[in-house]
């Protein structure tokens, strides 16, 4: 029994020692940034630009391999089968992480589990949209008027994750939802703009310029405060629902069995980047809140992001499928 706590003991301290040495020598080669979306779109941003402050720092290329497909599968898949050692990341979002443990039956991988975060890009909060002649300045202006329709609610969204806010919101304000799918927010603003859907639930970073122009109507956000880039926007919190608190965002996730040195040397260093002149240059264009979270903070707040989509899930009867 002691000689096996002995053999215990010491297989560890060498496991530590080995992790640290390679911490020290990391990064020895390139660094893969696994997306699991095509190029350009809002969750591919994050990496390049900061990855690219990160490789002049470091002296050592990190290289972004866009796998889109599968609702995120195909790329945390990818991260999945690469070795724990912080060479091959994955860009983690909302729907990857929180969202499709809740939508998807049989998900070949339990995100939270198996995967640890690095760096919280930031928080953007949804917005929803309404046409330019749909009646309602506020809230339950326009949820009065909806209900006086007789008709469901018709919300346009591309993500499960926006499909479960417009129930949400339905819920809160009485309000039956028919969620429309979309292939993206471009399509989701053209029609919402045209009148061909009164409404859409979408990312506020992508819609903030069409609302600046005018060409529709941003109702309400659902951050904690209002957004700088459109200052005159409301939250769902001040607009009478407290608890209605919601942000999509996207993060560096690594293998949970990275060692903590690396993963504490990445950190360090997206945080490096972020922090830069250059860096809050970049984010003065965009929606996002910065949170200067630690991996620990990050991972107790993905797991109540998680949780809050369940609820909404049970709430409004949706079932993975």
């Amino acid at each position: 029994m002691a000689k096996n706590f002995w053999i215990q003991v010491t297989t560890t301290a060498l496991l530590l020692a080995a992790g640290g040495l390679h911490a020290q020598t990391y990064p020895a080669k390139p660094i893969r940034i696994v997306v699991p979306f095509a190029a350009g779109s809002g969750a591919d941003a994050n990496p390049r630009f900061y990855g690219e402050w990160v490789s002049r720092l470091w002296g050592q290329s990190i290289v972004v391999d866009n796998r889109p497909g599968g609702s995120g599968i195909i790329a945390v898949q990818t991260v999945k089968g690469a070795a724990a050692d912080g060479y091959t990341l994955l860009t983690g979002t909302t729907s990857t992480i929180s969202v499709n443990p809740v939508v998807m039956k049989d998900l070949p991988h339990d995100p939270i589990k198996e995967f640890r975060p690095v760096i919280l890009f930031g928080l953007s909060p949804t917005v929803f949209v309404i046409g330019p002649n749909v009646p309602g300045k506020t809230v339950k202006e326009f949820a009065a008027a909806m209900k006086k329709s007789g008709n469901p609610l018709v919300v346009g969204n591309y993500s499960a994750g926006y499909e479960l806010l417009s129930h949400w919101f339905g819920l809160v304000n009485g309000l039956p939802i028919t969620p429309v799918p979309y292939k993206g927010g471009s399509p989701v603003m053209t029609d919402v703009i045209g009148g061909q859907i009164p409404s859409g639930m979408i990312d506020s970073g992508g819609a903030a310029p069409l609302i600046r122009e005018g060409r529709m109507r941003a109702l309400v956000l659902t951050g904690e405060a209002r957004a700088p880039i459109l200052p005159d926007v409301p939250t769902m919190k001040e607009s009478g629902f407290p608890d209605f608190v919601s942000y999509s965002w996207s993060s560096i996730f690594a293998r949970s069995e990275t060692p903590d040195a690396i993963v504490a040397k990445l950190n360090d260093g997206f945080k490096a980047a972020m922090a830069s002149p250059e860096g809050r240059a970049y984010q003065a264009t965009r929606t996002s809140l910065i949170v200067n979270y630690t991996p620990q903070e990050i991972r107790t707040f993905v797991i109540a992001d998680a949780d809050r989509y369940r609820k909404i899930a049970q709430a409004a009867g949706i079932k993975p499928r």
